[in-house]
């Protein structure tokens, strides 16, 4: 473990804050500069509210020695521990508590200020002698077959880890009952607090994984099967997959980055060891979630031709039965006509006038079938010929 840092009294620290220097922190002492705001140790009537506090604990040889009921309790019992470590687990602290935080540890307000912000990207930044490192933890739920997605900030510095916790994601106490029972890893430090960290983040990737996968089996059975639903599904899995490809990719290059540290801060063998595992789960699951991206596209590109492909199958039948029924149309035309040049002699013939010249020819009667039939016949043909009968 890095060497301890010597810890002035707390009434002689001074730490330079922009945020503090707005009214969210104690009144400054001193010489009233806005950088001498929150040198005192926080009292009981302005210390944080303890509910966004899951647990603190300290440590020494890996074991835990205290369990403080609050911040301030911590920060006392650390300062009288000569080789002790603090464990500080936060979910959704106020800024109350993330200040009284950075001025206790000197965190650096660039980083305090994302921790508090949230909404951050995967990245690890190192501010001195600590070191920032931000993770997207994520779980599958089974129900809305949905992807959730939390953030953990993590401060780690010489004798303190800070894990601040926007999420229901991941579930830390189970990192600390691990850890807790492996005191050999736990006297390491908290490197090795990060590093498990890290491994139950990039654990807790793999139901996920399998969630996913299962959503894409049962999604190319729906688009094959002609679901209407599939695009919608389709749509919605690919938008959480860059979701996820954002929680997963930054973590790779960040582990390297660890892992070329190792000789300059002297990590301890075991703790390669356990990083390049990491490393390679991580590494494992980023392949994954890129096969993911890319066979869903593919599955995106199939159902789209399958439902052009239904598209113009509907089409076609609604052409054929237009044509059917212009078919239809065409013979009842056909047929009226026919029918109709009888009619209209017949129906000259049937007004009766006297002085009609044809009512007392002998061949008029004749003369009116026979027109009638040569009409009738005569369309018969030309409907005949062009395809109408």
């Amino acid at each position: 473990m890095a060497e301890r840092r010597a810890r002035p009294a707390p009434t002689t620290r001074k730490h330079g804050w922009r945020r503090a220097s707005q009214g969210d922190a104690a009144p400054a002492t001193g010489n009233g500069n806005p950088g001498d705001v929150m040198s005192a140790a926080p009292t009981e009537a302005t210390a944080p509210d303890a509910a966004s506090v899951v647990q603190a604990a300290l440590y020494r040889d890996g074991v835990r020695v205290a369990t403080p009921a609050s911040l301030s309790d911590t920060f006392r019992e650390l300062r009288e521990q000569q080789d002790g470590m603090a464990w500080i687990g936060l979910a959704r602290p106020t800024e109350a508590e993330l200040l009284t935080l950075a001025a206790e540890f000197d965190l650096h307000e660039l980083a305090v200020e994302d921790a508090m912000e949230a909404h951050q990207r995967p990245k690890l930044e190192r501010y001195g002698e600590t070191l920032f490192v931000v993770l997207r933890a994520a779980r599958y739920l089974d129900a809305p077959e949905e992807v959730d997605f939390g953030e953990l900030h993590v401060f780690v510095g010489p004798d303190f880890v800070i894990t601040v916790r926007h999420g229901a994601a991941p579930d830390l106490s189970a990192v600390r009952r691990r850890m807790e029972e492996t005191p050999d890893l736990l006297k390491l430090g908290p490197e090795a607090v990060l590093y498990a960290i890290l491994d139950a983040v990039v654990d807790g990737y793999a139901p996920v994984v399998a969630g996913v996968q299962n959503d894409i089996d049962e999604i190319e059975t729906d688009v094959f099967g002609g679901d209407p639903k599939a695009s919608r599904r389709i749509y919605e899995l690919s938008r959480e997959m860059v979701e996820f490809q954002r929680a997963t990719r930054p973590l790779v290059s960040m582990l390297h980055a660890l892992m070329a540290g190792f000789a300059k801060y002297g990590t301890d063998e075991e703790l390669q060891r356990y990083l390049r595992d990491v490393a390679d789960h991580v590494t494992h699951t980023s392949e994954r979630v890129d096969g993911f991206r890319q066979a869903l596209t593919d599955i995106l590109t199939v159902n789209a031709t399958l439902v052009t492909q239904q598209q113009n199958a509907e089409m076609r039948a609604l052409a054929e039965a237009g044509f059917e029924q212009n078919e239809e149309i065409k013979k009842i035309s056909s047929w009226a006509a026919i029918l109709f040049a009888p009619t209209l002699v017949g129906t000259i013939y049937g007004m009766n006038f006297e002085t009609m010249p044809e009512l007392k020819w002998a061949a008029g009667y004749p003369f009116a079938i026979l027109l009638m039939a040569v009409v009738c016949v005569s369309l018969y043909f030309i409907f005949k010929r062009r395809d109408w009968l």
